[in-house]
C-alpha cells in the first residue's frame, strides 16, 4: 500500500474513549495503578459499547486495505482440501474426524466414510462446536461434547450409533475434562468443577475439580474430589477396563498419580481404594498401561529429558521404579505426544535438534528400530489402544501438509491414511534451521522458510512466530496461512525459545517463573539475527504469537518497539498481576509465579505487558481476542489495547479485533480464514 494512503488511514483513526479510573492496587507495599479495571466486567453496557466502537474502527480500517480480499480468496483456495484427524478403533471399527475442506468444522465418520455425526448441522453458522468425542468399547454409543462458540465450558451428550439419535442423557457445563468409557460400555468417567452444573460468572475462578462417573440412563456418581480446591483431577480407565487412573495437578504440567483396581472390567467396582503411584507433583507421570502386572509410565522424574519406567501397583516408592527406556541426554522424549504401549511395543517420539524421530522398543526396553519418516519434520498425535495391531500418527513439516500415517506392527508397513491432495506448490521454497546466541550466550534454534532464490538484502517482509512456555515446543508444521504468507514473497520464521520442551525439562525451566525474561531475550535475539543476516529489517519485520505467545508479543513490543514494523498479539495473557483470578488462570501460577507471592511479584511487574506500556512510538499493532474466551479472558486484551492506544506517540495504528461468539481456540473455518486475511493484510500494509 502506498505510504500516503496508509498514513491517511492511520491519521483518520479516532479511538473511542476509554475512561481511566482511579483504582490503585497495593502489592506487598508497591502501589500499581489499574485505570482500566472496569474492563474486567465483561457484561457491562459501557464495555459492550466500547467493543462495538473499537470493532467498527478496526473493520473500517481493514476494509480499506487492498490486499485483504485477495488474501481472503487465496487463503480460501489453500484451505480447501480434505483433512483427516487421527482415528480411534473400537470393536474393530475405525472412527475419525474429517473436513472436506471448507466445512465450518470436521464431521465424525466410521470407516470407510459413513457419517456418524456432522456438527455442522448443530448450528447454521458453526458457532456450536463439537470438541471431545469418544466411542464406547462396543461401538454402540458415542459420547461427545458441544460448546457454544468453542467455549471451554461444554455439555456432554450420548448418541445411539444404531439409531443415530441422541439419548436424553445430558451432562451440562463440564470443563477441562476427558471422556473415558468403562469397558462394559455402560458409562464413562469425566471431570467437572464443583457446582458448575448451574451457571456461574463467565470469568469466575475455577475451583474444586471433581471426577464423576455417568452411567447411561442413571444418576451420576462422584468418584473423587481433592481437599485442596486448587488441585485439578482427571480420571481415565485403562484399555482393558481393569484400572482407573487418577491424575492430580495444581499446574499445567507436573502431576501426582494414583490408580484404583476396578476388579472386573465387566462389572467395575468404583468403591475400591486408590493406590498412590507418585505422591508428589514435582514431575510429569503419565500411565501408558498395565502389562504383566506392571504399570508402564512416562516420566521426567530424575530424568529431565524423560524416560519410560515400570512400577509395582501399590508401591509408592519411586526409587524402586525400573527404567525400561533410559533418558537420552541429547534427545528428549516428546512428552506432549504421549508415548504408546501397543501390543507389547513402546512407541515414542524423540526430538533431535527439534526434528522428530519415531522409535520403537520392546517391553523390556530393547530397541526395535526407527520408523522411517518421509523427510525431516514433525510427528504428532500418536494414537492406538493397547491391543491394537497398529498405531497412527500425523506427520508434517512447514512445506508438507499434515498427513495421517498407519504403522502396522506385524509387517512394519507404513502407509498413508486418506492422504491430502496437493494444493500448495512447495518447490520454490526451502526451510533452513539456524542457531543464534541469546543475550546470555544460550544457543537457540530457529527455522526459517523462504524462497530458494532469496537475496539477503534486508528488504523482505518477514514474520517471526514463537510461544516459549508451558513445556510446549514450537515445531515445524504446515499451515495454509503460512503458505499464503510465503506466496507474498515473505519469510516465515519460528524460534524455539526457552520455556518450551525442545530440549527437555531443563529448557522449560530456563524460561519459567523468575526466568521468564530469558524467553523475551531469546525472541529479541531471533529478531536481531534475522535483521543482522539480511533476511529482513525492522521496517519489514512482523511478530506474531497466541495465548502465552500473545504475552510474549506484548512484552517484547514494550521492551524493543524499535525492532518491529507490526505486531499481532493474539488472545494474550497481558495482565500478569491478576491473571490467576479468572477461570483456569490459577493453574498457570506454577509456570509464571503469582503476584500473591512477594518473591515473584517484582519479576511479574517487570515484564507484564499491561503495566509496562510506555508513551512511545509503538509498532503498528492489531490486538486479537474473542468476546467469549473463557481461558484467557478478553479483559486482558481490552485493557492492553486501551493502554496502547493511550500510549501511542505516532500515527501507527493500534487496533483491536474482537471476534463475537468466539473463544480461545475455536472459530468456524470461514471465520478462521477471515481472521488470518485481516492479520496478514494489516501486517503487509504496515511494512514500509
Amino acid at each position: 500500500m502506498p505510504k500516503l494512503l496508509l498514513g491517511l488511514l492511520a491519521a483518520a483513526l479516532a479511538y473511542p474513549p476509554a475512561p481511566r479510573g482511579d483504582t490503585v492496587d497495593d502489592y506487598h507495599g508497591t502501589r500499581v495503578p489499574a485505570p482500566y479495571r472496569w474492563m474486567e466486567d465483561l457484561d457491562s453496557p459501557q464495555l459492550k459499547q466500547w467493543i462495538e466502537a473499537e470493532n467498527k474502527i478496526t473493520f473500517d480500517y481493514l476494509a480499506g486495505l487492498p490486499e485483504r480480499e485477495a488474501l481472503r480468496k487465496r487463503l480460501t483456495e489453500l484451505w480447501n482440501y480434505p483433512r483427516t484427524d487421527e482415528p480411534d478403533r473400537e470393536a474393530g471399527q475405525l472412527f475419525y474426524r474429517r473436513n472436506s475442506g471448507l466445512q465450518p468444522q470436521s464431521a465424525l465418520y466410521r470407516a470407510p466414510g459413513v457419517t456418524v455425526l456432522d456438527p455442522n448441522l448443530l448450528s447454521p453458522d458453526g458457532s456450536t462446536a463439537m470438541a471431545q468425542w469418544r466411542v464406547s468399547p462396543d461401538a454402540r454409543w458415542l459420547a461427545y461434547s458441544t460448546a457454544h462458540g468453542g467455549s471451554d465450558v461444554r455439555d456432554l451428550h450420548v448418541r445411539d450409533l444404531r439409531s443415530g439419535k441422541d439419548l436424553t442423557d445430558l451432562v451440562p457445563r463440564v470443563k477441562f475434562t476427558g471422556i473415558s468409557w468403562t469397558r462394559d460400555a455402560k458409562g464413562f468417567v469425566y471431570g467437572r468443577f464443583k457446582g458448575s452444573e448451574s451457571a456461574a460468572s463467565f470469568g469466575a475462578e475455577n475451583l474444586s475439580h471433581q471426577v464423576w462417573y455417568h452411567p447411561l440412563g442413571g444418576k451420576d456418581r462422584l468418584l473423587h474430589e481433592e481437599e485442596d480446591p486448587r488441585e485439578m483431577d482427571n480420571g481415565s480407565v485403562s484399555d482393558d477396563g481393569r484400572w482407573l487412573f487418577l491424575s492430580t495437578r495444581r499446574g499445567t504440567t507436573n502431576n501426582k498419580l494414583a490408580v484404583a483396581d476396578l476388579r472386573d472390567a465387566k462389572r467395575p467396582r468404583f468403591d475400591q481404594p486408590y493406590e498412590v503411584v507418585s505422591g508428589e507433583d514435582d514431575a510429569i507421570v503419565r500411565p501408558l498401561g498395565v502389562m504383566a502386572g506392571r504399570l508402564y509410565l512416562y516420566t521426567n522424574y530424575q530424568a529431565p529429558n524423560g524416560r519410560i519406567v515400570t512400577a509395582a501397583i501399590g508401591d509408592s516408592d519411586r526409587s524402586r521404579w525400573k527404567t525400561v527406556v533410559a533418558e537420552d541426554p541429547k534427545e528428549p522424549i516428546a512428552a506432549e505426544q504421549a508415548p504408546l504401549l501397543v501390543r507389547g511395543v513402546i512407541a515414542l517420539v524423540r526430538y533431535a535438534a527439534v526434528r522428530s524421530r519415531l522409535l520403537l522398543f520392546d517391553a523390556q526396553g530393547k530397541p526395535l528400530g526407527e520408523v522411517p519418516l518421509p523427510e525431516p519434520g514433525t510427528v504428532q498425535n500418536l494414537s492406538a489402544h493397547q491391543e491394537d495391531p497398529d498405531f497412527f500418527f500425523d506427520f508434517t513439516s512447514v512445506l508438507r501438509p499434515r498427513t495421517l500415517y498407519r504403522y502396522v506392527l506385524a509387517t512394519k508397513k507404513l502407509e498413508a491414511f486418506l492422504p491430502p491432495p496437493a494444493v500448495f506448490d512447495p518447490a520454490p521454497y526451502q526451510t533452513r534451521q539456524v542457531f543464534y546466541s541469546s543475550k546470555d550466550g544460550t544457543r537457540v534454534p530457529m527455522f526459517i522458510t523462504a524462497r530458494k532464490d532469496l537475496k539477503l538484502d534486508g528488504s523482505h517482509p518477514a514474520m517471526l512466530y514463537a510461544y516459549g512456555g508451558f513445556e510446549l515446543p514450537t515445531l515445524p508444521v504446515y499451515s495454509a496461512s503460512v503458505a499464503a504468507w510465503l506466496e507474498q514473497g515473505a519469510i516465515y520464521a519460528t524460534a524455539n525459545l526457552r520455556g518450551g520442551s525442545e530440549y527437555g525439562e531443563a529448557w522449560h525451566r530456563a524460561g519459567m517463573r523468575e526466568k521468564k525474561q530469558n524467553v523475551f531475550d531469546d525472541f529479541i535475539a531471533a529478531a536481531g539475527y534475522l535483521e543482522r543476516e539480511g533476511y529482513t529489517s525492522p521496517q519489514h519485520l512482523v511478530i506474531y504469537g497466541r495465548s502465552n505467545g500473545g504475552l510474549l508479543i506484548g512484552a517484547v513490543e514494550n521492551q524493543r518497539p524499535d525492532l518491529f514494523a507490526a505486531t499481532l498479539p493474539t488472545v494474550g495473557v497481558m495482565d500478569m498481576l491478576r491473571y490467576q483470578k479468572f477461570t483456569g488462570g490459577a493453574l498457570w501460577s506454577a509456570e509464571y509465579g503469582s503476584s500473591d507471592d512477594p518473591a515473584m511479584f517484582p519479576a511479574l511487574l517487570a515484564y507484564s505487558p499491561l503495566q509496562n506500556v510506555k508513551q512511545a512510538c509503538h509498532p503498528a499493532t492489531l490486538v486479537i481476542t474473542a468476546d467469549r474466551d473463557d481461558r484467557v479472558v478478553p479483559s486482558h486484551s481490552f485493557q492492553y489495547a486501551a493502554a496502547m492506544q493511550a500510549g501511542q506517540a505516532c500515527d501507527k495504528p493500534v487496533l483491536i479485533r474482537v471476534e463475537t461468539a468466539g473463544s480461545h481456540g475455536y472459530r468456524p473455518t470461514e471465520r478462521v480464514i477471515a481472521e488470518v486475511a485481516d492479520m496478514w493484510s494489516f501486517a503487509l500494509a504496515n511494512i514500509q
